[in-house]
């Protein structure tokens, strides 16, 4: 079960003393992600006391947990009864927990077809700057009211509060899933996952990389089983199924596929978001290509991230440099885009009401709070 009230109590003092003080809080669920982000200040805050299961209710599709407890056991807890969170979270390091699922708001290679973590996110308590208990949202989508205060801490990195306990929907599993790869260009595989996303297809999830010069589409078919056989027969390509393929796409989730692997030590690895219908983009080499040509993963070196970033906003997207070097710490360059002056504003002012000190993973957002 999940930790008592005494737990949260505690923490809310540790929060209200360390903001008197003016001292820098740096919250840690199971350091999955201490890659990600500016950089980690602070004294630790750790929340693996708030592990647990509050409630579960299998056939409202609702499940409350603390947010310490880890991703795995969560999973483990949803497949038992044929359901999981549609929007595939990654595990990286196996020990994410779902404070910081929420937190960094990350999502694997469904995320195109079936949703984001914030999709997901019916409601949340969290410890704010000033050492209070708030509660947002609940445990239906029609409690929603307003402006959902609870999906805004998804992605925010932990900067506006410490999240003790989060409400999510989950989804059964799909009855069957199939793999099929075609060897193409990438510009091939754009033309193509454009054409298919305008068509009734099972299609949850895909990716394209190239590897010695041979460009490879793989595609992640899920649903009815009759739906998934039809779109075998309709699409054609080399189908593979059984653990390999499952294995492959949690690879694909974790970035442990070879293309991510073969990063050296001195490069960066970009994250870029684009519109799907976003051309070949003109980048230091091929990327490997997700969410139906919605995200691009791109291996640069020191100096490159500037051009990239035109890249992307040419495109009318983003780029985000997601790990710096293989290392640790802060960066030379920004690792978030700037925000353009309305949401910059509102993003510090939020930060203001919620954590008035500034105590709350400091740096971690941006160099200056």
């Amino acid at each position: 079960m999940f930790a008592d009230i005494d737990v949260t109590g505690a923490l809310a003092e540790r929060v209200r003393i360390a903001a008197a003080g003016g001292a820098p809080l740096r919250i840690r669920g199971g350091s999955s992600k201490d890659f990600y982000g500016q950089s980690l200040q602070g004294e630790l805050l750790d929340t693996a006391a708030l592990a647990g299961v509050s409630s579960y209710e299998p056939s409202e599709l609702v499940v409350t947990v603390g947010a310490g407890t880890r991703l795995a056991e969560l999973e483990a807890l949803l497949a038992a009864q044929g359901q999981c969170l549609p929007f595939e979270p990654p595990h990286f390091a196996g020990v994410a927990t779902v404070g910081g699922m929420v937190a960094s708001g990350l999502s694997g290679p469904a995320r195109a077809s079936a949703g984001a973590v914030r999709d997901y996110v019916l409601g949340l308590k969290l410890i704010n700057g000033r050492g209070e208990l708030l509660t947002f949202g609940g445990q239906v989508m029609k409690n929603v009211a307003g402006y959902d205060v609870s999906r805004l801490m998804v992605g925010a990195m932990g900067t506006l509060g410490l999240i003790t306990e989060v409400s999510l929907k989950v989804l059964p599993m799909a009855p069957m899933e199939a793999k099929l790869s075609f060897e193409c260009s990438q510009a091939q595989a754009l033309d193509w996952l454009n054409a298919w996303g305008g068509r009734p297809l099972p299609l949850n999830a895909s990716y394209w990389v190239e590897d010695a010069g041979v460009g490879t589409l793989c595609l992640r078919l899920r649903g009815a089983q009759a739906a998934v056989e039809a779109a075998c027969k309709t699409l054609g390509g080399e189908r593979q199924d059984g653990p390999q393929a499952a294995a492959d796409w949690l690879a694909c989730r974790d970035q442990q596929l070879p293309w991510f692997r073969q990063r050296s030590n001195t490069q960066d690895l970009w994250r870029l978001s684009v519109p799907q219908t976003a051309p070949v983009l003109d980048l230091p080499e091929s990327p490997l290509v997700e969410w139906h040509g919605g995200q691009r993963w791109v291996r640069a070196d020191a100096g490159q991230g500037q051009q990239l970033r035109d890249v992307a906003a040419h495109a009318g997207g983003h780029a985000t440099l997601f790990i710096a070097g293989g290392a640790v710490g802060t960066a030379a360059m920004a690792r978030f885009d700037a925000l353009k002056s309305p949401l910059d504003r509102i993003h510090r002012e939020l930060k203001r009401e919620f954590d008035p000190a500034g105590i709350f993973n400091r740096g971690r957002m941006s160099a200056d709070w």
